[in-house]
């Protein structure tokens, strides 16, 4: 990059947001890419999920040598992917090792997801979150945990057991008001219990292309103009909200009681941030929705896309007005975002599903098994 062109990436750092980025791959933690990241843009930690992971190591070789080996230890298809993913998300936590602490343990997390078959399981998501914690080990491990009406309960267990939290597959503010009460409820616990709350982390994953994929497509049959204008904004709109919500309730007395304690705020982070329809800009969920003590978790090619034109600064206050007359209008068209987020969560837990499903019939093939 020219020296004279500032790194765009690093000006959205300044401005207090985090960049993580949505993917891992073995071969960048080995080839030096993810340590460049970091060092050259900022990057400041990493996602996963099971749909990441299943195209990481059911494409392509770069695993095979070490599923031979677990197979030939007598491991079992589940130990066999539990075993790949780990040793990739915890390298990848040691990369940001220095930016966790560097931070006082404010970033450079990593995270981990439970399985997607537990998504309406409270019991058996607090079970695999406990033991993917401890088997995760590094203090800046986050456990993802989807927002569904079971993830709720669970949440604040884990919470209140002292783990990382990564709320992911949010769609609406009213599950977003939900989940804040679930971290605050957990850290409350850990208060009543005598337990330290100043070293837990948490972020609230909003997803949102996918609330503009399935509204556009709503609107593409009403062929109307007001149709028409309303494309691409119920997302933005959405995020814009949440984000009020979010200096609603750190500044609140709950709050407080719990900051003088020394907790720390579950930030937003934006998700699903790639543009699906290719008449939207591809940096559209990015520049929008740059915030202070906020994080936006990016696809590598978005990444390389705002480094390239993005435009770095803070909009996310802008246009709060039509944020909230969106969700009238759409409203009135008969779409109702409860219903769209409801929608969203169940195929956003089968999109998550399938891919795991494959993986672990490829894993067997690989394996002999």
């Amino acid at each position: 990059m020219n020296e004279r062109v500032p790194n765009r990436l690093r000006q959205v750092h300044q401005l207090g947001q985090s960049i993580w980025l949505d993917d891992i791959r073995r071969s960048w933690l080995r080839d030096g890419h993810l340590a460049r990241l970091i060092s050259e843009d900022a990057l400041a930690g990493v996602t996963s999920n099971p749909a990441i992971f299943a195209k990481a190591i059911g494409e392509g070789a770069e695993y095979n040598d070490a599923i031979a080996a677990l197979a030939r230890a007598g491991k079992s298809i589940n130990d066999i992917y539990e075993t790949l993913a780990l040793e990739d998300v915890q390298a990848a936590a040691d990369l940001f090792r220095q930016t966790y602490d560097s931070t006082d343990g404010g970033d450079g997390f990593v995270s981990l997801e439970v399985s997607p078959h537990l998504a309406d399981d409270t019991q058996g998501t607090i079970a695999e979150g406990l033991r993917l914690w401890k088997a995760f080990n590094r203090p800046n491990a986050m456990i993802k945990v989807p927002g569904t009406e079971a993830g709720l309960p669970a949440i604040t267990e884990l919470i209140a057991a002292g783990i990382n939290i990564n709320v992911t597959l949010l769609f609406s503010v009213d599950r977003y008001r939900a989940v804040v009460d679930a971290y605050l409820a957990g850290l409350e616990q850990r208060v009543k219990a005598g337990q330290p709350i100043d070293k837990v982390a948490s972020v609230a994953s909003f997803f949102l292309s996918r609330i503009d994929t399935l509204i556009d497509a709503k609107l593409d049959t009403m062929n109307t103009y007001e149709s028409k204008a309303r494309r691409g904004r119920a997302a933005i709109a959405s995020a814009r909200l949440a984000y009020q919500y979010y200096k609603q309730w750190t500044g609140s007395d709950r709050w407080r009681a719990l900051a003088e304690k020394g907790a720390k705020p579950q930030r937003l982070l934006w998700a699903s941030t790639s543009s699906k329809d290719p008449a939207y800009k591809d940096t559209m969920y990015v520049e929008a929705l740059i915030a202070p003590n906020t994080v936006n978790t990016l696809p590598p090619a978005t990444v390389d896309a705002f480094r390239d034109h993005g435009d770095a600064g803070v909009r996310i206050e802008e246009d709060l007005a039509e944020a909230k007359e969106t969700v009238q209008i759409l409203r009135g068209m008969g779409i109702e975002l409860k219903a769209v987020s409801e929608q969203l969560e169940r195929e956003g837990v089968k999109k998550f599903k399938e891919p795991f499903d494959a993986l672990f019939v490829t894993l067997a093939k690989r394996a002999g098994k």
